[in-house]
């Protein structure tokens, strides 16, 4: 018998969704896994490490992993309408001129995160003059720190897209809006890979493994649900449920074309701005 692979994704409910088949041993003829739950900021350095053997992690950080992981064609979250957003104060947004960015502090949740990457190149247009300090902060405290005045504004993700208003705070720009509507692609945010060692056999087997597991979660949603709300961290179930339906979607159970696509175009704009370094020819190939 295999040995069981070491694998790490977030504990949010996109993640736990997909997952829950396969970490449950419902997947017949599946390698065990031996799951880790980590933010994925932490997940990127495990990666960028060689640490583990299967993760969820940025796309922005593939092109510092590609060399001994694999990116598998499933299992991540790639879509319209779930971008990362940019939120100030209303006071910061009032005015001709209070939206402008020049100068300001952003918090966003890592600098190899593919939210980072989307900013990056949305701000190289909207704020000519420059952002002032990037702040990194665990992306639950983002908010807190826009609101009581720490920073001018901030990088949200995830359930964020939701929850902002609670903390009274403005939206600026949608960076997957900004993104679709320059591109046409949908938005490439998280990637699941493999170690490349474990050969072509096993990752296809793997592959093939991360597409039952969403198939049985979309076949009985309510088998997943007891562990997507236990690792939801206190969400209100309605906004776990939102989360899914943004982020589990047809490039979750297969990237094809259109979803290869876009993380190309990313990271070729990324690399083009200096921001990751360049991918080597047949980098993205299984």
């Amino acid at each position: 018998m295999a040995e069981p692979l070491s694998i790490a994704y977030s504990p949010c409910p996109n993640d736990t969704f997909v997952f829950h088949a396969w970490a449950h041993g419902m997947v017949p003829g599946a390698d065990a896994p031996e799951v880790t739950f980590a933010d994925i900021d932490v997940t990127n350095g495990l990666a960028e490490r060689g640490e583990l053997d299967v993760l969820k992690v940025s796309y922005a950080a593939l092109p510092w992993v590609l060399d001994e992981y694999a990116l598998l064609p499933c299992g991540g979250a790639l879509g319209r309408g779930c971008g990362p957003l940019v939120l100030t104060r209303p006071e910061l947004a009032a005015g001709p001129d209070g939206a402008d960015l020049t100068g300001r502090t952003v918090a966003v949740p890592s600098e190899r995160s593919t939210a980072y990457l989307l900013f990056r190149l949305w701000a190289a247009k909207a704020v000519p003059g420059g952002f002032g300090e990037i702040v990194v902060l665990p992306f639950h405290e983002i908010m807190p720190a826009v609101r009581d005045g720490r920073v001018d504004a901030g990088l949200v993700i995830h359930e964020a897209r939701f929850t902002y208003r609670q903390y009274g705070l403005h939206r600026l720009a949608d960076m997957g809006e900004a993104w679709e509507q320059e591109t046409g692609l949908p938005i490439p945010l998280g990637a699941i890979i493999a170690r490349r060692s474990l050969g072509a056999e096993r990752l296809q087997a793997l592959a093939g493994t991360i597409r039952d597991s969403v198939r049985q979660a979309w076949a009985d949603p309510s088998a997943s649900r007891a562990y997507v709300l236990a690792h939801a961290q206190e969400m209100d179930p309605a906004v776990a449920d939102q989360h899914i339906g943004l982020y589990v979607n047809e490039f979750t159970a297969d990237l094809g074309e259109e979803g290869y696509g876009a993380v190309r175009a990313l990271l070729t704009r990324a690399a083009e701005e200096g921001l990751v370094p360049p991918l080597a020819p047949g980098a993205l190939d299984l």
